[in-house]
């Protein structure tokens, strides 16, 4: 279990990776970006918009490469943070590349990274709210939110890391399966890119460098944790705020 440190602290401001594709959501998403495909009713996007509002986030980046002009058009809509939008309509730079090109606008403090495309219904305590009261940056260099594949709708996978008492963060070995699962959202300090170039490469590079330096580590998400990654993760994902409501 991660100690609570001496003096908590809040990120004001949010890196969403909005940019990707949407394949594996076609055929809805021959006509808008996966990040505008509703649940309830509600954009997938806003459910971590509204999170990162809960929470006293003042500024959003939002990176954009597939459909940018609906992306852009929805998110005018939002009068309750500032949003910049990160253009990567002429080439899309993955996770790690699209947070290195939106760093000047992220500023020098810890910020929240969230996917676009994943989303929880929390539990007794807010998630975000939680993940920045165990943020420990003498520890820490990133910290994840994870959830349990008992707490997961839509997710069929062997599983992401293996986690101490502590909170520390290792890899699945190869051919293992852990039930720790990457929820899709985090702090990381902006040091942890120094040096990179604004390039194509994924957040795991940057994961894989926190490991190795002992200073990767997870909180336990509270709640239910929901991934839409095809047309058939919409009903089980419409099904679970019912029974959530239910409860």
């Amino acid at each position: 279990m991660i100690e609570k440190p001496a003096a908590a602290f809040k990120p004001t401001t949010a890196m969403v990776l909005a940019a990707g594709l949407g394949k594996r959501m076609r055929p809805i998403t021959s006509t808008i970006p996966k990040p505008l495909v509703e649940i309830r009713g509600k954009a997938l996007i806003d459910y971590g918009l509204d999170a990162l509002a809960r929470n006293g986030v003042k500024k959003v980046v939002v990176n954009v490469h597939y459909l940018p002009d609906l992306m852009r058009a929805h998110l005018r809509k939002r009068k309750d943070m500032e949003i910049v939008i990160s253009d990567e309509r002429d080439e899309l730079l993955d996770s790690g590349g699209g947070i290195v090109k939106a760093l000047p606008e992220l500023g020098a403090e810890p910020f929240y990274v969230i996917n676009s495309d994943t989303f929880w219904i929390d539990g007794y305590r807010d998630n975000l709210n939680l993940l920045a009261s165990l943020w420990d940056p003498a520890r820490m260099d990133v910290s994840l939110l994870i959830a349990d594949m008992r707490q997961a709708t839509g997710y069929d996978g062997p599983g992401d890391f293996v986690m101490d008492a502590e909170g520390r963060l290792t890899r699945v070995e190869e051919r293992d399966m852990s039930p720790f699962i990457y929820a899709g959202a985090a702090i990381l300090k902006p040091q942890v890119f120094a040096g990179m170039k604004e390039e194509k490469f994924s957040l795991n590079r940057i994961f894989d460098n926190a490991i190795d330096a002992d200073r990767l580590f997870g909180v336990r998400l509270g709640g239910l944790w929901i991934t839409v990654g095809t047309p058939a993760a919409i009903p089980l994902a419409e099904a679970a705020f019912v029974a959530s409501a239910a409860a």
